[in-house]
């Protein structure tokens, strides 16, 4: 395909004042280059689809962004690229004030993207699919009644783990494996992995850990009876499923992958550096460290 006949979507966060701007710059950089542009404007709901017959997609807004982009356009193998206008950016690596040259390296077909997988997501009432969706971080059902906590039957590949009292469960991909998951307790993964992260939210039983699982594997989430409870399925805080008792939550691994650019491994470990604070020891004990050493100490 030649340049000239590529066509851009982006999608621009409304609730931040900085994506426009820089989406009139991006727009008007891809002009330039014979590319045309469809702006799309996210709200944080999905009123609206995205054009879907873009070549590939710029995100202007945080890791939110990303994650409704990343469910829309996987499907259609439409890679995207992120431009992190939000606070952490475990997802969308590429900053603000440094785009156009790893997005020209992208056009000139110097940039390899990197694939992340997806959870696919289906729920069941009885023998009836009622919901069905994918996400790129996580799968989280809770309870939203008074009491909040909600009784779940947990099996993975036909393997009952039980029954899990908790005021939720969160299915993590490795994407998402640094957030709701990680503020729960939970593991972080390298995003390039393939597994699951089972985590419970303030589960009733301490012996109700999180765990790592295959993604080759299948699990199964069933709601049980809970008392002055509500329960809901929530896909990447963004798409919402009431359940009722009886109702089975099927998760596994997609068949498609995101592919997302400017995302490679050191994006991750950056973030995980400069947004966890993973410093290493604290400079006083490096100071203290190194004058035992001048001393002999050591």
């Amino acid at each position: 395909m030649m340049e000239s006949d590529r066509i851009a979507a982006v999608i621009v966060n409304t609730w931040k004042p900085e994506p426009l701007q820089i989406a009139k710059e991006v727009v008007s950089f891809l002009s330039a280059k014979n590319i045309n542009s469809h702006i799309y404007y996210f709200d944080g709901s999905m009123a609206e689809k995205p054009f879907e017959k873009a070549d590939f997609a710029v995100t202007l807004g945080g890791d939110g962004t990303v994650l409704f982009a990343a469910r829309f356009f996987a499907e259609r193998g439409i890679p995207i690229f992120p431009i992190n206008l939000g606070e952490f950016g475990f997802i969308a690596g590429i900053q603000p004030d440094s785009w156009m040259i790893p997005l020209t390296e992208f056009l000139n077909g110097n940039t390899n993207g990197i694939e992340r997988m997806l959870l696919h997501t289906e729920v069941y009432r009885g023998s009836e699919r009622i919901f069905e969706s994918e996400a790129l971080n996580d799968a989280v059902v809770s309870g939203t009644g008074i009491a909040r906590i909600v009784q779940m039957e947990v099996s993975f590949n036909g393997h009952s783990f039980g029954t899990y009292k908790a005021d939720g469960i969160i299915v993590a991909t490795p994407t998402g494996s640094t957030a709701y998951s990680a503020a729960s307790g939970g593991p972080i993964l390298a995003p390039d992995m393939s597994a699951f992260v089972l985590s419970p939210i303030c589960a009733f039983s301490l012996s109700n850990r999180p765990i790592v699982l295959p993604s080759s594997g299948k699990m199964t989430l069933k709601i049980l009876q809970s008392r002055q409870t509500n329960t809901i399925l929530t896909v990447d805080g963004q798409e919402v499923c009431p359940l009722v008792t009886g109702d089975e939550i099927k998760i596994s691994e997609a068949s498609r992958r995101v592919m997302l650019i400017g995302c490679d491994s050191s994006v991750f470990y950056s973030a995980l550096r400069s947004k966890l604070n993973w410093s290493g020891m604290p400079v006083s004990d490096k100071l203290n460290d190194k004058e035992s050493k001048d001393q002999g100490y050591d």
